[in-house]
C-alpha cells in the first residue's frame, strides 16, 4: 500500500511555501486586489515559479522541469488554498502542462517550468473530466470561434485551444479576444475567448490531452479545497477561543464544540482522499476511482467548512474586511470546478459497476 503520509521533503515545502505566502499574500493585500482590473498577483507567481521553481514540479528534467510529481504539486496546492492566492498555478502548472505532456510538446513545456509564461487549457472550468467539450473551427488553417469559461485566460499568454479537427493548438493570447465576465471567485476570475482568424500551432490530439489534463485537475483540485478548509476550521477555532460572550470563550459552549468537531472529522477525511488522490495520480493507480471519490467528498466539505467559518465569526464574517468571504467564494466556485459532487458520485458509480437503485 501506498503511504499517504507527507515525507519530510514535503513538509519542507511546504514550510518553505508558506512562509512565502505569509510574507506576500496577506489577506489584506489579497482582498485589495479582487477590487482592481488586475486580480492575479504576479509578484507572487514569479516568487513561487522564478523563485522556487513550482511551476515546474510536474515536467521532467528534460524539458527544464524539476521532475517531482503530484503528491508534492498537492502540497503546494493545499498552502495556496489556504492563502486563496490569486495565481493561476492550478490552471498553468497542472492543467495546461498536463495537456502539453500528453503532446509531448517540448518547447511549450520548457517554456511553463522556467515560469516566464502562463498557459491556460481554453475549456470551460465547468466541465468534468471525461465530459464532452466545445471546439473551435479550423479553417484554412487558421482558428474562428467562441469558448466561454475559461479560467485565468486573462493572465495567459499562450491559450490551449481543442479545434474542431480533433487536434490541440497553441494560440498566442495576443490573437485572441479576452473579455472578463463576472467571476464568484474574485481571485480565480474567468473570461470568455473569441478567436476570428487566428493562427495556432497543432500540438496533438485534443481528446486524450483535454481528459488527461482534466483528470489531473480534478484531483489536485481536492488538495486546495483540503487547504481552504484546513485553515477555515483553524480561524474559527482561534476565534472562538478568543471571542467572549456571558464571561467565558465562545468556543467553551458544548453546542460549538460539537459542531467545530464534526468538522474536523470532515476535514480529516478530505485529508485522506485528496492524498490517495494525489499519490493515484504520482503512480498511475486506479486514478480515476481516486479522483472520483476525492471530487465527490472534497466540494461538500470545503463549502461547509467556509459556511461554518462566516457564521461561528458572527459580525465580523460578514464584513468585507475579513477575508472569510473569500475561502467561502473560492469552495463555492471550486464546488462546480472539473465537474460537480454529483458528476463524480456517477462517475464512481460507473467505474465500480454500481448501478443507480
Amino acid at each position: 500500500m501506498s503511504d499517504l503520509l507527507y515525507s519530510e521533503e514535503e513538509e519542507a515545502l511546504r514550510a518553505a511555501v508558506r512562509d512565502l505566502l505569509t510574507d506576500h499574500c496577506d489577506a489584506a493585500g489579497v482582498i485589495a486586489r479582487t477590487e482592481t482590473d488586475t486580480p492575479h498577483d504576479l509578484t507572487v507567481w514569479k516568487a513561487l515559479t522564478e523563485g522556487m521553481g513550482l511551476a515546474g514540479l510536474l515536467i521532467p528534467e528534460e524539458y527544464g522541469g524539476q521532475g517531482a510529481g503530484h503528491r508534492e504539486t498537492a502540497v503546494v496546492l493545499e498552502e495556496l488554498g489556504r492563502a486563496v492566492a490569486p495565481v493561476p498555478y492550478l490552471t498553468s502548472a497542472v492543467v495546461a502542462t498536463e495537456a502539453l505532456l500528453e503532446c509531448a510538446a517540448g518547447q511549450p513545456l520548457a517554456e511553463l517550468a522556467s515560469g516566464r509564461r502562463i498557459a491556460a487549457l481554453a475549456v470551460g472550468l465547468h466541465t468534468a473530466p471525461g465530459a464532452a467539450f466545445p471546439a473551435v473551427r479550423l479553417e484554412n488553417g487558421v482558428l474562428s470561434g467562441a469558448l466561454t469559461g475559461i479560467a485565468d485566460a486573462a493572465a495567459a499568454d499562450v491559450l490551449l485551444v481543442p479545434a474542431d479537427d480533433g487536434g490541440l493548438y497553441a494560440v498566442r493570447a495576443t490573437d485572441a479576444t479576452v473579455t472578463p465576465r463576472t467571476s464568484l471567485d474574485l481571485t480565480r476570475p474567468v473570461a470568455d475567448v473569441s478567436f476570428d482568424g487566428a493562427p495556432g500551432e497543432r500540438l496533438g490530439e485534443a481528446e486524450p490531452a483535454v481528459r488527461r489534463a482534466l483528470r489531473a485537475a480534478a484531483g489536485l483540485l481536492a488538495s486546495e479545497q483540503l487547504g481552504l478548509a484546513d485553515w477555515t476550521l483553524t480561524e474559527t477555532v482561534r476565534y472562538l477561543k478568543e471571542r467572549k460572550q456571558f464571561n467565558r470563550p465562545v468556543g467553551g459552549f458544548q453546542a460549538l464544540k460539537h459542531r467545530l468537531a464534526a468538522l474536523w472529522l470532515e476535514v480529516v477525511h478530505l485529508r485522506a482522499a485528496a492524498r490517495n488522490a494525489a499519490d493515484a495520480l504520482a503512480t498511475d493507480q486506479d486514478t480515476d476511482v481516486a479522483v472520483a471519490v476525492a471530487q465527490a467528498y472534497a466540494a461538500p466539505v470545503a463549502v461547509r467548512a467556509a459556511e461554518e467559518a462566516l457564521q461561528l465569526h458572527g459580525g465580523i464574517g460578514m464584513t468585507w474586511e475579513h477575508p472569510v468571504h473569500l475561502y467561502l467564494k473560492r469552495a463555492k466556485a471550486d464546488s462546480i470546478a472539473y465537474g460537480t459532487a454529483g458528476a463524480h458520485r456517477a462517475a464512481l458509480a460507473a467505474l465500480v459497476e454500481l448501478p443507480a437503485p
